[in-house]
């Protein structure tokens, strides 16, 4: 279990995590979404000591992380693909972290193993590409045999077998009890991923809860109609409109309409003698439940764009 309790991190007048209370429960994969400069990896870096609070805590079973007799069978960290010594070998680079830690030196060719580095193992750590470093990395996380993962980006420069190894193995983990808590700015394998999602903006929170549900709660629900006559779908959509929908036109013979149910749809186009061919409610993604829970909260907007390209 980890637990942030009033979390918040300020650097001179800067709120970078600005009081955030969440519970990250085992079993389950959660998500950490933000945009860049949100405060995701400041939270992180919090969580294992790297960074110290302003104020509030961050919890692991109750404890601190600097209180833990052996960090590293309780949480495993990947914060930064590159944190191992360049002229270190994979090998090395382990079995330095394993000495440390009181972990038996047994572990290192078990986790090389599970990564898929055991071929490299004797390689300096600095010749590794970057989808190598975040394996090694997730080696290191593993080491310990933890109850808790904090992984920040971890499929960034895997390749597509990589990732979908990665989903693989944290629903595993996860599956076996334990606390996993990752980063990701792919939405859709973050989508495919989490179990439950955390969405902060600016250091606060913005979202949390199950994946359906934020995802369901943050994009709103579209409904999608196509059919060959022009001018009866310009006629469906000034009734749509009078009946309160928002509606746009992406093709001439498309509609897309929100805020009307598509039962509601059906019946004015069926009495309107409309000839449709597809009337479908359009499926929520998790994009665009980010995108609009996020829209006032993106720090490096850039000036000038439109409400389009800002995700509004």
């Amino acid at each position: 279990m980890l637990t942030l309790r009033g979390l918040t991190k300020r650097y001179g007048g800067k709120t970078v995590v600005d009081d955030l209370t969440l519970e990250v429960a085992p079993g389950k994969v959660t998500g950490f979404l933000g945009p860049n400069g949100a405060g995701k990896s400041t939270t992180m870096r919090m969580v294992v000591g790297l960074d110290e609070p302003t104020s509030g805590a961050a919890l692991i079973r109750g404890t601190p992380y600097a209180e833990l007799a052996h960090p590293l069978r309780v949480v495993g960290a990947l914060l930064d693909a590159r944190a191992a010594h360049p002229r270190r070998t994979a090998q090395q680079h382990l079995l330095a972290m394993a000495r440390s830690n009181g972990i038996s030196a047994r572990r290192v060719p078990e986790v090389l193993d599970a990564v898929g580095l055991t071929q490299v193992a004797g390689k300096r750590a600095g010749s590794f590409s970057l989808g190598m470093a975040q394996r090694l990395g997730i080696a290191g996380a593993l080491l310990g045999d933890p109850e808790v993962l904090l992984l920040d980006e971890p499929v960034n420069g895997l390749d597509p077998d990589g990732v979908l190894w990665v989903r693989t193995l944290l629903r595993s983990l996860a599956a076996e009890g334990r606390t996993v808590f990752l980063s990701s700015h792919l939405m859709s394998e973050m989508e495919l991923t989490a179990d439950r999602l955390v969405v902060i903006g600016r250091g606060r929170l913005l979202a949390d809860g199950p994946t359906a549900e934020v995802v369901g709660a943050g994009a709103g629900r579209t409904v999608c109609v196509r059919g060959p006559q022009h001018g009866g779908l310009a006629a469906l959509a000034d009734r749509l409109r009078r009946e309160g929908a928002e509606v746009a036109r992406p093709a001439p013979d498309e509609l897309s309409v929100s805020g009307v149910p598509l039962e509601r749809v059906g019946d004015l186009a069926h009495e309107g003698h409309v000839h449709l061919y597809e009337l479908r409610a359009a499926e929520a993604s998790l994009e665009e439940a980010y995108m609009r829970l996020t829209s006032q909260s993106v720090e490096y907007a850039q000036e000038g764009r439109t409400d389009l390209e800002a995700g509004v």
